[in-house]
């Protein structure tokens, strides 16, 4: 199992009370209470900051003595989940999204728990386009993490929808359960795809480029562009079929599962299940 005594997430002291502050603060904003309803927007929003400044202290290795970058599946789930939080956070100002808030703040403690665990292992950065090909790849994991939060909760606005019959399709055009109407939650979720296609295109390009670490065999690369194709498939439906609801949803949550196995899957089974940290 990879569980570093030398992860800064786990050394004692600083670190270890950052991840337990952390947890906490995810704790307070998950727990159903209505005393703490109040205060649970403050605490997602602490819990978020601390979860950011324990993955810049986990991903540059601070704290370590040799350069280089922590890479595993852990630190880019984590990093997704903060994305996606942070998405939340800026539409919780427009809309207050209540719905998502506790469903969040138990993944953000998840995703907390689980880089402490699993912080990764060293690599040295090899090639200058690798940091790049880095950021671009985590960014498209969190706009395509955003986009399935959307769709999910698009797809449960449409069945309230259809279980109130001709009332409820009254409420397209007017707020949902989660704040928003659903026509502005399906554009929303779209403009998400839209720009993770985008991201995903042009990390696929960079690795191209970046022949140091790109093999077209490589199960990243294969399950990447099964992912960019799925996407792919989907945008082109959409616009060119009309493609909505549960069938644009389903191909949505196709492809964003292809993509969690690109790096995520892999790296989790290398790290876990059969204790390897080559790439």
């Amino acid at each position: 199992m990879i569980l570093s005594t030398a992860s800064p997430a786990l050394a004692p002291g600083g670190g270890l009370l950052l991840v337990a502050v952390a947890l906490l603060l995810y704790l307070l904003a998950a727990l159903p209470l209505a005393a703490l309803q109040r205060f649970s927007a403050a605490a997602l929003l602490g819990g978020w900051a601390l979860h950011g400044l324990l993955l810049v202290i986990d991903i540059a290795g601070i704290g370590l003595r040799a350069p280089g970058a922590r890479l595993g599946f852990a630190p880019v789930l984590s990093i997704t989940v903060w994305l996606v939080i942070a998405v939340y956070a800026v539409e919780s100002r427009f809309a207050p999204l209540l719905a998502v808030r506790r469903g969040l703040a138990v993944t953000g403690m998840l995703a907390v728990g689980v880089m402490a665990l699993f912080p990764g292992e060293l690599r040295p950065i090899t090639s200058p386009l690798a940091p790049l090909h880095f950021v671009l790849g985590v960014s498209a994991y969190g706009l395509f993490g955003a986009a399935v939060l959307h769709a999910l909760m698009l797809d449960a606005t449409e069945r309230r929808l259809r279980a109130g019959g001709s009332a409820g399709r009254l409420q397209a055009t007017g707020p949902s359960a989660f704040g928003m109407p659903l026509l502005q939650l399906e554009r929303v979720t779209f403009r998400f795809v839209e720009a993770g296609f985008a991201v995903l295109t042009a990390t696929l390009v960079l690795g191209v480029l970046n022949t140091v670490h790109w093999r077209w065999t490589d199960h990243k690369a294969v399950f990447s562009i099964l992912a960019w194709a799925v996407f792919a498939a989907l945008l082109a439906g959409r616009r060119l079929r009309g493609w909505r609801g549960k069938r644009a949803t389903r191909w949505l949550y196709a492809g964003a599962a292809l993509l969690l196995l690109a790096y995520v899957g892999s790296r989790f089974v290398l790290e876990v299940l059969l204790e390897r940290t080559a790439a």
